[in-house]
């Protein structure tokens, strides 16, 4: 049988990120403190059902780490003597001369990845779950769960009806992780929807004030001023970002809402909070005072330094309501556009700045139906001058 290495299997990355979850962290952040991006720790939360996996959980520091298969990779390729490798590692010899025979390749060699893969699988040992093996525990736990019973209660009406019986006892817990973790799926995984959530994944429960907030003391769209929803004054803009392949290269763009004129930002380094204020600062401070009035944005975690750039730049920021993109129209209608020359999937670092000033420049200079098809430039071209 073919073992191929994944990353789910270096559990000191996994619990890494699992731990910083239940500190309340987003999937984004947890991921960075895991060293991977958000899709891959969603993909994580989601093989798991959303409980966090034992494996690895409580390491002793007794098995090796994908980091320590490396090293001896590294090592045994320069020729190192078994005895040097654990002397760098600070192993006992015994461990690293384990573990060259056990894990190497079919061809005598030893790589770090299918070293791990194989120790991985080896030390999987999966103890049958009780709902996998009592069949009538299980069709009993199923039958209740279409009563929309809670696992509690099923727990408890258990012990009332077999009192005598340990055969049909289970745990709460047990028919939560049977419903929710893929390896212990004995459940059918449909019936998560009799619970009282409904939910097909299992989110950690967080006390109140554990989770932090994105964007701390942000100025919601209801305070925006009334002028600014008719478009009748000129420098109030709309925000966000298009993101590339991955969620790992962004662009941001800017667009004033009476003249649709667009504004783009180069973040060729990503799109942390420090990097989008530095660059969203130093954009807007390019525009003369009288076209700096308000700008608009979604609740995007890359806005937590919002305070800095409303100082920096001397404009005031709003933020949209939670999935209200129509708060920001004007916006979500230019990256539309934008995904002419920026297609979804692609490295949008690639792209100099000269190359988004291009772009921007173009999209200034077509005419719109909503502007009687005058040019964004046109309208706002003397505004630019003061």
């Amino acid at each position: 049988m073919i073992i191929r290495f994944a990353n789910h299997m270096i559990t000191e990355n996994v619990q890494v990120f699992w731990a910083e979850l239940q500190r309340g962290e987003f999937i984004s952040d947890a991921a960075v403190a895991a060293g991977t991006y958000r899709k891959q720790g969603t993909r994580w939360v989601i093989a798991n059902g959303g409980v966090r996996p034992r494996r690895g959980r409580d390491l002793k520091g007794r098995c090796l780490s994908f980091a320590e298969r490396e090293e001896i990779g590294l090592l045994r390729a320069a020729g190192r003597s078994v005895r040097a490798i654990a002397t760098h590692l600070d192993r006992s010899p015994s461990t690293i001369s384990r573990e060259l025979s056990r894990n190497r390749e079919s061809g005598g060699g030893y790589r770090a990845s299918s070293a791990h893969a194989m120790a991985y699988h080896r030390a999987s040992r999966p103890k049958p779950a009780k709902l996998a093996t009592n069949l009538v525990l299980r069709a009993k736990v199923e039958k209740d769960l279409e009563k929309k019973y809670s696992p509690e209660q099923i727990s408890g009406r258990l012990l009332a009806e077999f009192p005598d019986d340990p055969e049909m006892r289970v745990s709460p817990e047990t028919i939560y992780q049977s419903l929710y973790v893929q390896s212990r799926g004995a459940l059918r995984r449909d019936l998560a929807v009799c619970l009282r959530t409904g939910r097909a994944v299992r989110r950690p429960s967080r006390k109140p004030g554990q989770r932090k907030n994105r964007i701390p003391n942000m100025i919601n769209i209801v305070d925006r001023p009334a002028e600014v929803e008719d478009r009748a004054v000129p420098g109030n803009w709309e925000g966000d970002l298009i993101i590339g392949k991955q969620n790992q290269t962004a662009i941001g763009t800017l667009v004033e809402r009476q003249t649709g004129y667009t504004l783009l930002l180069h973040l060729p380094d990503g799109y942390k909070p420090e990097q989008v204020r530095d660059v969203l600062a130093a954009k807007i401070k390019t525009l003369p005072q009288s076209l700096r009035l308000s700008l608009t944005w979604d609740q995007g975690p890359e806005m937590r330094d919002w305070k800095h750039v409303s100082i920096d730049a001397g404009i005031d920021i709003y933020f949209c309501d939670p999935h209200s993109p129509w708060q920001r129209g004007t916006n979500e209608n230019t990256n539309g556009l934008l995904r002419q020359y920026f297609p979804k999937g692609t490295d949008l670092s690639v792209h100099s700045a000269d190359d988004l000033d291009w772009v921007a420049q173009e999209l200034n200079d077509r005419p719109r139906k909503r502007l009687a098809f005058n040019k964004p430039i046109e309208l706002i071209g003397d505004l630019l001058l003061r």
